[in-house]
């Protein structure tokens, strides 16, 4: 068995990017799961990871030799209010890995202990928490959207006091970065350019190579960082998740995303659908997350026009124009995808208002989300195809006139109908993350100690496109008395 080959980069920017943090024990840590498909691609061994010295790291009890553990300094809008200074309060950057592949990659720990940025807090996460996050960001990373991903669950064999004693745990978290829009945000609030400027160099080398010969690395960096984002969030839009808490600490410039608090797929689809108990306002609701999206970027523009030169009138002019491209990235992403969605692979001008009268009879009728795709993929072929969920979802009569208009469309496409569906299989989901799912396996986890409802259903969401006999419940909608209507961050 060998350890991990870290190599960190990010400790060798200047010490006003971090805190070093020691480990802290745990009473008694004990494995819950590792990622073994994951800790390959790491090039990590995971039988080194399911040993001792693996589960003590991921404990945060026992650093291998090569990890500089690491809290992260940052700031962020926080439901649109400036808090200067957040941080790392309930993580620590363990170190990073390089794969065989050249690629770059972050291990963190949630709920590792407190941290100079803990501002009181214990730093530690209930259980709960942590399998939510490692159920829905394996299942996003599955069905092909970028996230953060969870290499290791582990108990600590400690009680941490939040609504009463819960049992702790911690989430080793996998990221191209951790590195947010309010980390750019911290070192402008504080007149820190030098750092600010140091921060834009690392994450061009890092994330955006192709630009770092460029004169305008600044405005490039921006312009890559928007085209990923409006990538990302109408990738969201089109399974139907909401994210719960866009802040700008949770938008990394990675393009990933990152914090599964309180984020739910919507089961009957409303486009004012708010999940998390936090968001009275309905600032991140489903319909909100595009707009909120370019606000933040309009935020990372805040915080970079410093940098762009004396002549700030000119810089302010640069900075607009590259955000005004935002909506028709996002647009250019958003049917990009949905066509595919609707089995379509050439376009036409009326596209756009044949999604957008689906989405409104669906709106309507509040219907199953991700069922109604599946449905439409299944009749896309003229006959029921092999994906079938025919007997969990029927179109009503209201979608009679939109149907027929579809296939009219569907018959000028340039694809033949086995083509068409095998398409929409690829992209429309039967299985995702249902919240009432989720919170079961939670709920037994915690309540009896027992994790088979939590891997098997992590084991169903590896291939949420193949339609699988026998497994009905993970498709199957919450009834009346099992919707989830509100979530909670709970770390």
């Amino acid at each position: 068995m060998r350890p991990i080959s870290f190599d960190n980069s990010y400790v060798r920017l200047p010490n006003t990017f971090y805190r070093r943090v020691s480990p802290s024990d745990v009473s008694k840590p004990e494995l819950i799961r590792v990622n073994r498909q994951l800790a390959d691609e790491l090039d990590i061994d995971a039988e080194w990871l399911a040993s001792d010295e693996g589960i003590s790291m991921m404990a945060g009890c026992e650093m291998p030799n090569g990890a500089d553990p690491i809290a992260a300094v940052y700031a962020g809008h926080q439901f649109g209010h400036y808090v200067p200074r957040l941080g790392d309060g309930r993580a620590m950057l363990v170190g990073e890995v390089i794969t065989s592949r050249h690629s770059r990659f972050d291990i963190q720990l949630k709920g590792s202990g407190p941290t100079p940025y803990s501002r009181g807090g214990d730093g530690r996460s209930p259980l709960g928490p942590v399998l939510r996050e490692y159920i829905v960001s394996e299942a996003m990373y599955h069905l092909g959207i970028p996230t953060t991903r969870s290499l290791g669950a582990i108990l600590t064999g400690d009680k941490v006091i939040r609504e009463g004693k819960l049992p702790g745990a911690i989430l080793t978290r996998v990221a191209r970065s951790h590195i947010r829009i309010g980390t750019h945000q911290y070192f402008a609030a504080y007149g820190d350019f030098e750092s600010l400027n140091s921060l834009v160099k690392y994450v061009v080398d890092r994330h955006y190579p192709e630009i770092n010969e460029s004169q305008e690395y600044v405005l490039e960096m921006l312009s890559s960082v928007m085209a990923r984002q409006a990538d990302l969030v109408a990738r969201w839009q089109l399974v139907g998740f909401v994210h719960g808490v866009m802040n700008t600490d949770n938008m990394m410039l990675s393009g990933e995303t990152v914090d599964y608090g309180p984020c739910a797929f919507i089961d009957g689809f409303d486009e004012h659908a708010v999940y998390s108990s936090i968001d009275r306002g309905g600032r991140y609701a489903y319909r909100n997350q595009p707009g909120i999206c370019h606000w933040n970027l309009a935020c990372l523009a805040q915080a970079l026009l410093p940098i762009l030169g004396d002549d700030k009138g000119k810089a302010l002019g640069d900075l607009e124009n590259t955000l005004s491209l935002f909506p028709d990235l996002y647009s250019r992403s958003y049917q990009k995808h949905a066509r595919k969605k609707f089995g379509l692979v050439t376009e036409e001008k009326d596209d756009d208002d044949l999604f957008v009268k689906f989405f409104g009879i669906l709106n309507s009728e509040k219907d199953d989300f991700t069922l109604a795709f599946r449905r439409l993929s299944d009749i896309s072929g003229g006959s029921d195809g092999v994906g079938n969920v025919s007997d969990l979802f029927q179109f009503s009569s209201r979608y009679r006139d939109w149907i027929s208009r579809w296939k009219d469309r569907c018959n000028r496409d340039d694809t033949s109908e086995k083509d068409r569906q095998a398409l929409m299989y690829s992209v429309n989901p039967i299985y995702i993350a249902r919240n009432h799912i989720v919170e079961g396996a939670i709920n037994i986890a915690v309540e009896e100690g027992e994790y088979g409802p939590f891997n098997d259903f992590v084991d169903v969401l590896k291939f949420p496109y193949l339609y699988r006999s026998g497994l009905d419940y993970y498709a199957t909608p919450p009834s009346d008395d099992q919707l989830v209507t509100r979530t909670f961050c709970g770390t």
